[in-house]
């Protein structure tokens, strides 16, 4: 055990799982998450979603970089209040969403940090993979068989799942080196590539309304999935830091993660115009880190190889972290570490499954979408939440369902609270209809503005809009007309609306 205050050391297997950390553990801060979600997203994982703008929608680099940063805005700007509930709550957001999902309903939680984590240790593993096969390749000619590609994958993927089964203080210790290092190479890359870059690449979709601006948001929607990914694990490591800490500063150092990936973004969107103008071959088919390597300068190849490790460590970590961390909350007979083990097991083998069956670009964006599209409302819902419920939360009551108990103030109906589940449900599901990434992800609604003769939406992908004004709307439609009981809220009672005076069940055991 660590004295009061001091954090343990890293070699030290973390114990706690989601259960509310004690006062006395949480070391933390919020330039540590800072860290954190930095280092999570400073990673080949973001390049290659930086480079899916010009590679996968045809766009120019200006409008690329202008897609990309609009993107990252918009996106952290949703994802900064999901910083405030590991402090408050002491616990990761997917518990803290049983606040207004209830214990059983936040479940939904559970099922969105499943979905992110498989998809972007999937991008870490893939993309570092093949990194290190091509450069080997390109330095000693062994070729890329598909053998040397299973190691290579295999390689990281073990890595990644020790540093997650020791826990939070080893992955901080990873992230703070990632921070640094990544970022020093990506800037060193800027001299490395400034000889063939072009920064007025003109891109293939052209300036036509009719294909640039769908071209134009689906790269927005497809960078947004870097910041929205992290709206259910930013409490896995916030969940460390003091419930006293400014509120402001956690919110700044969520956002401001955000913003500073434009530098592994940029990297991306860069490097891809130059894929796009040498190696046309591999730009058509999404091959970016194939292309990468054939664009490299010999003498740039191994801090390549150093970016690929680093950031194969830092993404797989922050995503798998989280995942077995929650699973043992949903299965309680599970440890931290069990969970961990098994949800590494799994990814793995998906991972491998996969690679060897499935398209690769296709799969991330269809995958990025539904991050996008299912994570939103639920963000939206969780932050209107704590809005009205002005802060206040039980944390105890919280963790009722983990203990294998029922009953408690976060039980509302059978575990769940209908409101929050029945304003989530048709907010995703109604968004995923309208979704309209020509040749990519095409929902059945994507052409109503047409059919309802709206010249200025034809062709524009309204999904997200959707999701949350309809997630949103509902919600707050619930609350008014069917008040939650006055039990949940704080001394000072709502912001919004009335409550009830129905009395929580007494917590028992479940049977």
């Amino acid at each position: 055990m660590s004295e009061r205050g001091q954090a343990p050391p890293i070699t030290e297997v973390e114990l706690h799982g989601i259960e509310t950390i004690p006062p006395e553990d949480r070391t933390a801060s919020p330039l540590d998450l800072f860290r954190l979600t930095f280092g999570g997203a400073n990673t080949f994982a973001t390049v290659v979603l930086g480079a899916f703008p010009i590679l996968v929608f045809g766009l120019s680099f200006w409008q690329g970089f202008l897609a990309t940063l609009v993107g990252v805005v918009v996106g952290g700007l949703i994802l900064m209040p999901m910083a405030l509930f590991g402090p408050v709550n002491g616990t990761n957001n997917a518990v803290s969403s049983g606040a207004h999902f209830g214990v059983v309903g936040r479940i939904v939680g559970s099922f969105l940090s499943l979905l992110t984590a498989i998809t972007f240790f999937a991008i870490s593993v893939y993309t570092s993979g093949d990194i290190l096969v091509g450069a080997l390749d390109e330095l000693v000619g062994t070729g890329q068989p598909e053998w040397l590609l299973a190691i290579g994958y295999g390689f990281f993927a073990v890595v990644v799942l020790v540093v997650c089964l020791y826990g939070f203080q080893f992955m901080l210790a990873v992230n703070k080196v990632a921070v640094i290092a990544a970022t020093a190479l990506y800037l060193v890359g800027a001299i490395a590539y400034a000889g063939d870059f072009d920064a007025g690449y003109a891109g293939s979709v052209g300036s036509d309304a009719a294909a640039l601006v769908p071209a134009f948001i689906g790269g927005v929607l497809l960078v947004m999935a870097n910041p929205l990914s992290f709206g259910a694990f930013l409490g896995d490591w916030s969940r460390y830091i003091p419930a006293s800490a400014s509120r402001k500063r956690l919110m700044l150092a969520a956002f401001g993660a955000q913003l500073a990936t434009l530098v592994p973004f940029t990297f991306g969107l860069a490097t891809a115009s130059i894929i796009a103008t040498a190696a046309p071959d591999l730009a058509a088919e999404g091959n970016y880190a194939g292309g990468l390597i054939a664009v490299t300068p010999g003498w740039f190849l191994l801090p390549v190889c150093v970016i690929a490790v680093i950031g194969g460590l830092s993404t797989g970590t922050t995503a798998l972290y989280g995942t077995g961390l929650d699973f043992s909350s949903v299965f309680p007979i599970f440890s931290r570490f069990q969970s961990t083990v098994l949800i590494g097991t799994l990814a793995i083998a998906i991972i491998f499954l996969g690679r060897f069956a499935l398209d690769f670009v296709q799969t991330i964006i269809t995958f990025a979408t539904l991050i996008i599209i299912c994570t939103t409302p639920w963000v939206v819902i969780m932050t209107i939440g704590f809005i009205v419920r002005r802060g206040w939360y039980d944390p105890d009551a919280l963790q009722v369902f983990n203990r294998r108990q029922r009953g408690g103030r976060y039980w509302f109906t059978g575990g769940v609270n209908y409101r929050g589940m029945a304003a989530w449900i048709p907010g995703a599901v109604v968004g995923l209809l309208f979704v309209n990434i020509p040749g990519q992800f095409e929902g059945p609604l994507r052409n109503t503005a047409e059919e309802l003769g709206i010249e200025r939406l034809v062709g524009v992908d309204i999904s997200l809009l959707v999701a949350i004004v309809l997630a949103a709307v509902l919600y707050v439609t619930f609350l008014l007309l069917a008040p939650e009981p006055r039990a949940v809220f704080g001394p000072e009672g709502p912001r919004l609306g009335r409550t009830t005076a129905a009395e929580p069940p007494p917590v028992v055991a479940r049977v």
